[in-house]
């Protein structure tokens, strides 16, 4: 019986393909992304790592998180408050966002982009689609639609 391999040696394989160098501040980044729900921005990256018992300072985590981007390890998109979070790049690498208004959470959507990719005009090129749909996330909505206590509420 073969066990599940750990999210340790995720990160590892993931190096290895890249034939990057293996050191432990990349693969304690990519520990994390591994275990996300939903993209991290460089502050909840550094949260979590000193939670976790191994933090990072400000410039090492920029520069893993920098350098895991340009290997196409991860990729970045800023929300609406301009603040860039950073995810696992998947196999599909355009794809589209979402972004929850009410808890500001980003979440990497599958399917293609083919039918959202406009049309462009003769001679330009595309480099990548951005797209991100505003809404609220399972957990906002669910608290949303929740039945209030009589007595709270509008009009009382």
């Amino acid at each position: 019986m073969q066990t599940a391999p750990t999210r340790h040696d995720q990160a590892t394989r993931l190096l290895h393909q890249r034939g990057a160098t293996v050191t432990p501040a990349r693969v304690r980044v990519l520990q994390l992304l591994l275990a996300a729900d939903a993209a991290m921005s460089h502050q909840s990256l550094q949260q979590a790592a000193a939670a976790s018992g191994h933090p990072f300072d400000k410039v090492t985590l920029y520069r893993v998180l920098d350098w895991l981007a340009e290997q196409g390890l991860v990729h970045s998109v800023a929300g609406h408050d301009r603040v860039r979070r950073f995810s696992l790049m998947n196999a599909h690498h355009a794809h589209a966002h979402f972004e929850c208004d009410v808890c500001g959470r980003l979440f990497c959507l599958r399917g293609g982009l083919a039918a959202a990719a406009p049309e462009l005009p003769p001679g330009f090129a595309s480099d990548r689609v951005d797209i991100t749909v505003h809404g609220r996330c399972a957990g906002c909505a669910a608290v949303a639609t929740a039945p209030r206590p009589r007595g709270e509420g509008p009009g009382v």
